[in-house]
């Protein structure tokens, strides 16, 4: 979910604190991460695996003009992506982890954990640049890569996870907010799933590909 399909980043030093808010410093070279609101209440934080709806603006750190916003975007939708697999860049993967529902952050992004020395489009994203994300997580649902799902997804048992499976558990997720979203969405997060995890391309998902975790759970 880079810039176009699977979008989001961001960089530089932080903003002054709001009242409340808590910042955690970082070395240069790490995501840092300014917690700009915390819901009072949080009985779910997101972790690897999780399926996520959000909004998010992106800027640029040199001269924070904003490259994204995902509120002028597909009727300005909140943006789904499964955290940890590599749908954002990096630096958003680590920046969204242990996130409550409700949650706003402010995060900086050096170009290590994001676009590189190589840009995402020079004249939206410069080689080396550090990026600077303002988030506002709404939902975590199970993911199509977490572990608890994986039984859910496989209705015939045989521990492996076939395109229909995937397809079907994609559907129900997506559907159970009654929000409209671009079909073309729910096929692109399709595809990135096996371009990611059918690693011997036999059009199947075994339970070691699926894992995210590294566990032995399967």
């Amino acid at each position: 979910m880079h810039l176009g399909g699977c979008f989001l980043l961001q960089a530089l030093a932080l903003l002054s604190l709001q009242s409340g808010a808590q910042k955690v410093e970082a070395p240069s070279d790490q995501v840092q991460v300014e917690v700009v609101h915390l819901p009072e209440e949080c009985h779910q934080k997101s972790k690897k695996g999780d399926l996520l709806n959000a909004h998010y603006d992106g800027y640029l750190a040199s001269d924070r003009s904003k490259f994204y916003c995902s509120r002028t975007q597909n009727d300005g939708h909140p943006k789904w992506f499964v955290l940890g697999v590599g749908q954002v860049i990096k630096g958003l993967d680590i920046a969204m982890l242990n996130m409550c529902p409700g949650e706003k952050r402010k995060v900086i992004i050096p170009p290590s954990l994001a676009y590189g020395k190589h840009g995402y489009d020079a004249a939206k994203i410069p080689p080396n640049a550090t990026l600077i994300f303002e988030i506002e997580l709404y939902a975590i649902t199970k993911g199509p890569r977490s572990v608890e799902a994986f039984s859910d997804i496989d209705m015939d048992k045989d521990k492996q996870l076939s395109r229909d499976e995937i397809d079907l558990y994609l559907k129900k997720e997506f559907e159970r907010d009654g929000k409209k979203r671009d079909p073309l969405h729910h096929e692109n997060v399709l595809v990135d799933i096996f371009k990611k995890n059918d690693r011997d391309g036999d059009g199947f998902i075994s339970a070691k590909e699926y894992n995210v975790y590294q566990h032995d759970e399967l």
